[in-house]
């Protein structure tokens, strides 16, 4: 059997080890998608709707910490969560809840920077509207963000990406233990070192797909918004 056959024997047999790090995977990051999108998305609205003194060094640091390595994240949640550290008392170092922080922070610029983005424009639209019925601050970010909710969808979708294909930081707080918190990028990277292509190149197979499948959903829900924008 060639190494191409054993691939794809794999990703169509059903292989049991297969599936539980697909499903892992999927689990740990779409939790952290769910976390930032909480936090970030209101906090992006909360950047153009308040005027605050440092609000534009705020978006400055926001847009800056899209790039954080993820291995200084990987760092800092290791030291936070270690027994020497301040949550080293719970025990979740090596554990998939540590894998979902480790994103979460990864991801919670992302999103803050894209939201305020998708919302902006939104708001000098709405502004003297908001001002005219006296909407108070809670409605404002709701009605911000509901209708730029296709800008906010593309920065959630942007932020499954990037934290589907993380691989530093995730290694670093979950130690990629077999069966507990082995992921897609760390089963690549030991199995390429150990020489088992065939599981490598079948999770490699996995990962490009939902890339692509991520990217057609941005731009689709880019191409909604733009005909939802000129239907108003």
């Amino acid at each position: 059997m060639t190494t191409m056959e054993a691939v794809w024997h794999l990703l169509l047999s059903g292989d049991a080890e297969l599936w539980a790090i697909i499903a892992l995977s999927l689990k740990v990051s779409l939790t952290a998608v769910a976390l930032a999108t909480l936090i970030g998305a209101p906090l992006g609205a909360a950047l153009v709707l308040f005027r605050f003194p440092g609000r534009g060094l705020l978006i400055v640091i926001s847009s800056s910490l899209m790039a954080l390595p993820p291995v200084v994240v990987g760092l800092f949640v290791y030291l936070l969560l270690s027994r020497a550290g301040p949550l080293g008392s719970f025990g979740l170092l090596f554990t998939p809840q540590a894998m979902v922080v480790a994103q979460t922070i990864l991801i919670i610029p992302i999103i803050i920077a894209l939201t305020r983005e998708a919302v902006e424009p939104v708001y000098r639209d709405y502004r003297e509207f908001l001002l005219s019925v006296e909407a108070g601050p809670w409605m404002s970010l709701k009605t911000l963000l509901w209708d730029a909710r296709f800008g906010v969808i593309t920065a959630v979708l942007a932020g499954f990406g990037r934290a589907i294909a993380e691989v530093g930081a995730v290694i670093i707080v979950g130690g990629n233990i077999a069966g507990l918190t082995r992921v897609m990028t760390t089963t690549i990277a030991l199995e390429t070192s150990k020489g088992n292509l065939e599981l490598a190149l079948a999770l490699g197979i996995i990962l490009i797909a939902l890339a692509f499948l991520v990217n057609a959903a941005m731009q689709a829900v880019a191409q909604i918004g733009r005909r939802y924008q000129v239907a108003r």
